[in-house]
């Protein structure tokens, strides 16, 4: 019998994307050296949140990650808390939380979902905490509240997508 190639799975997730604000000017101010040290002091508390949220690291460039949770709650809480825990460091990040179907493979993960999720991350400022209006939807009821974000398109995707932010 013939082998068949390994398929794609595919999955539910959450997907959390972070990044430092500022990082390029924020890097040239403090040098190479001082900025790797900043840098690792940050991934190590991003990895620490992760962990204590239940969140799956699943790639890092340069000062960003991409994590993966089960639960939207899980991601946003975990967004929180790695905006607090770095802000003693003198430094911001912003975060984008989306939740939908995702391809696995192997060594990665990725779909039009991530896409989303690194998106929704770029319209968040400095200290922000912005989710898709599926999440939204996704925690109708729970104690998370939501403030309604302009409508706007999201580059490179077709159609508008709402977005809230995290108070």
């Amino acid at each position: 019998m013939p082998k068949r190639p390994p398929t794609k799975q595919r999955l539910l997730t959450t997907v959390l994307f972070t990044d430092i604000v500022g990082s390029t000017q924020r890097a040239a101010e403090l040098g190479d050296r001082q900025w790797r040290n900043l840098l690792g002091r940050h991934h190590a508390i991003v990895r620490r949140q992760l962990k204590r949220y239940g969140g799956r690291e699943i790639d890092t460039a340069g000062d960003g990650f991409f994590a993966t949770f089960d639960q939207p709650a899980q991601a946003i809480e975990c967004a929180v808390a790695i905006g607090r825990a770095v802000r003693p460091l003198g430094i911001e990040v912003r975060a984008g939380i989306h939740m939908g179907e995702v391809e696995i493979t192997v060594d990665k993960v990725a779909g039009i979902a991530v896409h989303i999720g690194s998106r929704v991350m770029s319209t968040a400022g400095a200290g922000e905490v912005v989710v898709s209006n599926t999440v939204r939807d996704l925690l109708s009821g729970s104690e998370f509240r939501f403030e309604d974000r302009v409508v706007r398109e999201l580059k490179g995707l077709a159609g508008e997508g709402r977005l809230r932010a995290v108070p």
